[in-house]
């Protein structure tokens, strides 16, 4: 044990641990030991069975704890869980595919005290190993997954069933009354009292993006307070800074706009979107623009989604938006510290928005959004982004911009060239397709390949796309070489050979 306290160490603390992790793992390989380490002693560690005291987290510490037997792996937080099956899944081939496939079946199996991300993570390694010797995730795992789901979903928790009928002492107005209860509007309207953030490309979605951001924000439609006049105080003090944010005359005197801006817009909710509108920091220029974004999150450090997502939604966004020519170094280098700073942020109200352009992306917005995926999102994460585009209902695609602005951005992502530029740059990014974006895209890719039959950029997509994930393609062998075979690019006979040989 005390000699894989390292490693441990750096699943915990390491801002990077895959490669961190790898890179202590070869120092010891390297090492001359009495007590060489071995791949195989790290696995039997993970899987080492335990007895542990758990409480059920549902039971407002009315049901007494209880003994299980787990693994080691299980006793650490859900975050290193996470890191952990990461790693393994980035050094898959240092490690025995049987005993990796034995480590993903137990937390899988784990009779639903898996964390979300953790059981992702493990469905992850399944993946990854599929393609080294075509294993799949065993269907009874994905059933009884899914029926402890349903269950989990109908059923009523174990603290309310002990709870006496009528009243209770946790929740004294139980039963509720029919004439207390507060009618609400249907699927797509929204109470005027709502402080939310986010525009949803579909209305009616609120309860689940609030899950999905951690409460940190709320959807608000189009009709909410965001069309409303802003008080007339307030009113004249956006005109004021609509002026001051043209000019350019000192780096202090942009400092205290920022600081202004924030002021105005600080425990405002929705109407912050309605101020912002009004000052239009989009029109600012490049270097003005720089110096406020890197400054104006400042005094709202708490806040880590919902006020930086409606710095780039308004001051960047609409910039690269409409990009005709490439960014500026000063604009660019700005936003990418930004978006390393705010990754969660960066998908919101940049990413997600740029990429469904309603005209769709040309080569210098693809050029900007390249280099934010490339240099501040993890691969997972950029993982989930193509999870999302291919494979996601609409009302899972959310996105956050303002409102004169919707009517740029599509429901659909919409094909160019420069889109095939772009996936192929996000495909060497070293990120993981799972099987079913793999389907979603290839949904797409047939009815593509006439239009673009002779586009040099979807042909050298293709050949990335197959080159990268031969083994997941072998089910759409058939179809893709039908498409392939409508192009006429330099590539079209390196894709058929490839195909060939799937």
């Amino acid at each position: 044990m005390e000699r894989w306290v390292p490693l441990f160490n750096i699943f915990i603390n390491s801002p990077t641990p895959e490669t961190d992790a790898s890179g202590w793992l070869q120092e010891s390989f390297n090492a001359v030991s009495a007590a060489p380490i071995t791949t195989a002693s790290f696995l039997s560690l993970l899987k080492e069975p335990r007895s542990a005291i758990v409480s059920d987290s549902s039971s407002c510490s009315l049901m007494e704890p209880e003994t299980r037997r787990i693994i080691f792996m299980e006793t650490f937080p859900a975050a290193v869980q996470s890191r952990i099956l990461s790693f393994l899944a980035f050094e898959y081939q240092r490690f025995s595919a049987r005993d990796l496939m034995e480590l993903a079946q137990a937390i899988l199996s784990s009779d639903g005290r898996t964390d979300f991300w953790v059981e992702r993570a493990a469905c992850h390694l399944f993946d990854v190993l599929s393609h080294s010797n075509g294993c799949r995730i065993p269907s009874f795992i994905l059933d009884s997954n899914e029926e402890r789901r349903r269950v989990e979903f109908e059923s009523v928790p174990r603290w309310l069933k002990d709870m006496p009928s009528g009243k209770g002492m946790i929740f004294p107005w139980l039963p509720v009354p029919t004439e207390e209860l507060k009618p609400r509007g249907s699927v797509g309207s929204f109470d005027n009292d709502v402080d939310g953030d986010f525009v949803d490309m579909r209305s009616g979605v609120e309860e689940d993006f609030m899950n999905e951001t951690d409460g940190h924000a709320q959807v608000i439609g189009t009709n909410t307070a965001v069309d409303e006049p802003l008080d007339p105080e307030i009113q004249a003090i956006v005109e004021d800074l609509r002026i001051c944010i043209l000019s350019f005359e000192s780096t202090n005197r942009t400092l205290v706009l920022a600081n202004k801006i924030c002021e105005l817009c600080l425990g405002k909710g929705d109407k912050s979107l309605a101020i912002l509108s009004g000052i239009e920091p989009w029109k600012a220029d490049d270097e003005n623009t720089s110096i406020l974004i890197s400054n104006i999150t400042d005094r709202i450090k708490d806040d880590e989604l919902s006020w930086p997502s409606k710095v780039l939604s308004s001051f960047v966004l609409p910039k690269v938006l409409f990009l005709e020519s490439p960014a500026s170094r000063v604009l660019l280098t700005s936003v990418i510290e930004f978006c390393k700073l705010h990754q969660r942020a960066a998908e919101y109200g940049l990413v997600f928005p740029l990429i469904l352009r309603k005209e769709g992306i040309n080569n210098h917005i693809s050029d900007v959004i390249s280099r934010v995926i490339r240099e501040c999102l993890h691969p997972a994460h950029v993982t989930a982004i193509c999870q999302k585009l291919f494979c996601s209902r609409q009302d899972e695609r959310r996105f956050l911009c303002l409102p004169c602005h919707r009517c740029f951005i599509s429901d659909e992502l919409v094909w160019t060239e420069s889109t095939f530029a772009l996936l192929q740059n996000i495909l060497d990014h070293k990120v993981h397709l799972t099987q079913d974006c793999i389907d979603g895209v290839m949904s797409q890719i047939q009815k593509l390949s006439e239009r673009f039959s002779r586009s040099l950029k979807f042909g050298k997509f293709l050949l990335c796309l197959v080159t990268k994930f031969s083994s997941s393609l072998v089910s759409h062998k058939l179809a893709l070489t039908s498409a392939v075979e409508c192009t006429d690019t330099l590539m079209t006979k390196a894709v058929l050979s490839k195909l060939s040989s799937l």
